[in-house]
């Protein structure tokens, strides 16, 4: 497959993108608040460039049913980072459809609960945790590089603790009661003001608990800022790839 229109700087389609990424490989992390839209945007973008779909935040929510399950306390630091250590987390990187497992119980659409959300603030500010996080999400991120592939990975320090060294870094912001609406329609399937006043406490508080251990409101140096507020899904979606149009260019170029 010919990649000369990412060679020359010229519209890029699917298939060219796809021919570089199975060249050099691809990294790609996105950070944001809650309600940003990282979600959305990394999955879709996930497909069409056809590479895996890492949700660090299933990953934290995860643990947290696993922590609420085994009857530990989540404000527990020691214990829940026993916890981690020992939590049996399989999950695939499918972009449409993900899957996640503790042991042998599927926790997909268990970790999706509200009870999970009010605790979650936790376990991602546990320092210890975020450590055993930080590594094993690495992993992931460059197994899937180096096998011709990529990975792209959402949360809240993927450019700067999780991968500081991705080929490409955005820092995904929107206004405050943009973020509110999306989060209240991912979980509640409508914007009605009982369920708006539910999630802006727990946006609020989990944003608030996790600004004390990650930074993701300011762009670390290196980092794209996309500013999702009346952009759309589709506009952002545009911005990412023309980022990853502009590495894969530069990589392709010292090849």
């Amino acid at each position: 497959m010919s990649i000369t229109a990412l060679s020359n700087g010229d519209p890029v389609d699917t298939a060219q993108r796809h021919s570089a990424i199975e060249r050099v490989g691809i990294t790609i992390a996105i950070d944001g608040p809650a309600g940003s839209g990282k979600s959305t945007v990394s999955k879709i973008l996930a497909s069409r460039l056809g590479i895996g779909y890492l949700d660090t935040g299933a990953m934290y929510r995860a643990l947290t049913w696993y922590v609420l399950e085994e009857g530990l306390d989540p404000s527990d630091t020691d214990a829940v980072a026993q916890a981690a250590a020992h939590m049996d987390l399989r999950m695939d990187s499918h972009p449409e459809n993900p899957h996640l497992w503790v042991g042998d119980v599927e926790v997909t659409d268990a970790i999706r609960q509200p009870r999970i959300a009010l605790q979650i603030r936790h376990i991602s500010t546990n320092l210890k945790v975020r450590s055993w996080m930080a590594t094993e999400q690495r992993c992931r991120m460059m197994e899937a590089r180096a096998l011709g592939s990529g990975m792209i990975a959402e949360g809240r320090d993927i450019t700067t603790v999780v991968c500081p060294d991705a080929d490409v870094r955005v820092l995904l912001l929107a206004d405050e009661e943009a973020r509110l609406k999306r989060r209240t329609l991912e979980l509640y399937g409508d914007v009605s003001p009982e369920h708006l006043e539910i999630v802006r406490a727990q946006v609020h508080d989990r944003d608030q608990a996790d600004l004390t251990v990650a930074e993701f409101m300011k762009p670390a140096e290196g980092v794209d800022v996309v500013d999702s507020t009346g952009l759309g899904i589709e506009g952002v979606v545009a911005a990412v790839l023309a980022l990853v149009d502009e590495n894969l260019r530069g990589r392709l170029a010292q090849n």
